[in-house]
C-alpha cells in the first residue's frame, strides 16, 4: 500500500516542482486556506502552545501569530519540492549565509562541528551550505513510514552532497567518522521533544518545565566536536538569510547539560524575536510537568 499514495502524488510533487516561484506561492496559499480552514490540521496544537508559551499575549495576536505559522510552514513544504528543480545560483541567491566564516574558521582547526537549529521556517533549504564548506555535511533525520517518500527527500536532501542519518544510526556513524580523518559537520535539530520514558534530561523551555534533547551534547564531548548555532531569519517570501554563533569549541570544558542550556536559550531568543517563523504544530510541551520542577 505504500506504492499507491506515492504514484498518485509524486506527479503533483514534480509539478510544483517546476512551477515559476510566483505560481509557487499562489499553490501555497491555496494549501494553507485549505490546511488551515478546511482540515484545520493540528490548528488547535498551534494555538494552545501559543497560549502556554505567551501567557500574556491577547488572543488576537495569538491568533495572529498562529496563522502566520501556518502559512510559513506551508511555504517551507512547497520550497522543499522546489528543490527537485531549483538551480545552484538561484538556491544561492535565495538562501544567504551572512558569516560563514565562522564555520571555516573551525575547519582551519581540523576540528568537525555539530551545528545546531531549531524548527523555524526555511531550513529546508540549508542543504546549500556543502557549496561553502570543505567539510562532508550530515543531517540527521526522522526516518519516514512510507519508503519511497523517503527516498525521495534523501533525494531531495542530498542535491548538494549532502548526506542523511537516521537517528537511530547518529552515534555509530559519528562515531566511525571519527575514527577517520575526515572534517564533518552534522545537523541537528533538538528542540522537539524526547521520549518522556528515554529523557535523561528536563528544564525550562520557555518557562515549561518540560524534557530536552542532549545527545548532541554528549556527542560532541565524546569526539570533541565544536557546536555551532545556526538561526535562520526570513527577508521576505523566499530569500532567507543565516547567521552562525559559536557555541563552544571546547565542549568537555562544560559541566553537564550546559552547552544543552545554552543552545536552548538561543532558541528561545529567536522564538520570542519571531514566533511567526517557528513550528507550532508540534506537541512539544505535550510532557510538561510529568517530573516536579527543580527549585
Amino acid at each position: 500500500m505504500q506504492l499507491l499514495p506515492f504514484i498518485v502524488f509524486y506527479p503533483l510533487i514534480w509539478i510544483i516542482s517546476k512551477l515559476s516561484f510566483r505560481a509557487l506561492y499562489v499553490v501555497s496559499d491555496l494549501l494553507f486556506y485549505f490546511i488551515y480552514y478546511v482540515l484545520r490540521y493540528r490548528r488547535k496544537t498551534g494555538y494552545n502552545n501559543l497560549k502556554m508559551v505567551f501567557p500574556d499575549k491577547t488572543t488576537e495576536e495569538i491568533k495572529e501569530i498562529s496563522e502566520m505559522s501556518a502559512r510559513n510552514s506551508t511555504d517551507t513544504f512547497v520550497e522543499f519540492y522546489k528543490s527537485l528543480n531549483i538551480s545552484e545560483d538561484e538556491m544561492k541567491s535565495r538562501f544567504k549565509f551572512k558569516n560563514i566564516e565562522v564555520i571555516n574558521e573551525i575547519e582551519k582547526k581540523n576540528q568537525s562541528i555539530i551545528l545546531l537549529c531549531g524548527h523555524f521556517s526555511g531550513f529546508e533549504w540549508m542543504f546549500i551550505i556543502d557549496r561553502y564548506i570543505k567539510s562532508n555535511f550530515y543531517a540527521v533525520y526522522k526516518r519516514l513510514r512510507n519508503k519511497y517518500f523517503d527516498k525521495l527527500v534523501k533525494r531531495i536532501r542530498s542535491r548538494y552532497n549532502g548526506r542523511l542519518i537516521h537517528t537511530k544510526e547518529t552515534r555509530k556513524r559519528i562515531a566511525e567518522n571519527s575514527k577517520t580523518d575526515s572534517l564533518n559537520i552534522y545537523g541537528f535539530a533538538s528542540d522537539q521533544t524526547p521520549r518522556v520514558q528515554k529523557a535523561v534530561y528536563w528544564n525550562y523551555f520557555m518557562n515549561i518545565w518540560v524534557p530536552i534533547h542532549t545527545g548532541a551534547e554528549s556527542i560532541a564531548k565524546q569526539h570533541n566536536l565544536a557546536l555551532v548555532f545556526m538561526k535562520i531569519k526570513k527577508l521576505k517570501r523566499g530569500y532567507y538569510e543565516t547567521t552562525f554563533e559559536k557555541i563552544t569549541t571546547t565542549p568537555r570544558d562544560f559541566k553537564d547539560y550546559e552547552i544543552t542550556d545554552k543552545y536552548m536559550k538561543l532558541v528561545e531568543r529567536q522564538i520570542n524575536k519571531t514566533p511567526e517563523l517557528y513550528l507550532w504544530s508540534h506537541r512539544r510541551w505535550k510532557h510538561r510537568d510529568k517530573t516536579t520542577p527543580r527549585k
